[in-house]
């Protein structure tokens, strides 16, 4: 009985031990296989061609116009200012020019 009593304990402890270090499991060949045939499937395809925006001339046309005329104002405000007259306007014609500019320059520089 005292041989008996080590031996089941030694028989529990092993069973313990093989229960918790968990066994590799094999992976069959072919998920590995698919895996690797489309990842070389996808770097065999070109890369997708995305089409250029379209301009709208007739717009950027009208667009630099208006900034042209705008920029054409902005000398004689700046001498208003010098002389002490702060024209009402100036500021939004300041913006008006820099949102038109941003504008065009998006447009022909996409």
């Amino acid at each position: 009985m005292k041989t008996f009593l080590p031996f089941i304990a030694l028989l529990v402890l092993a069973s313990f031990a093989s229960a918790q270090e968990p066994r590799p499991t094999a992976i069959p060949p072919g998920p590995i296989q698919a895996g690797q045939a489309e990842t070389q499937a996808e770097k065999d395809l070109p890369p997708p061609i995305r089409p250029k925006p379209s301009i709208d001339l007739e717009r950027l046309q009208n667009e630099a116009n208006e900034l042209s005329q705008l920029a054409q104002t902005v000398p004689s405000d700046v001498s208003d200012i010098r002389q002490g007259v702060l024209p009402k306007d100036v500021s939004s014609k300041l913006k008006r020019i820099e949102k038109l500019s941003k504008q065009l320059r998006s447009q022909l520089n996409p």
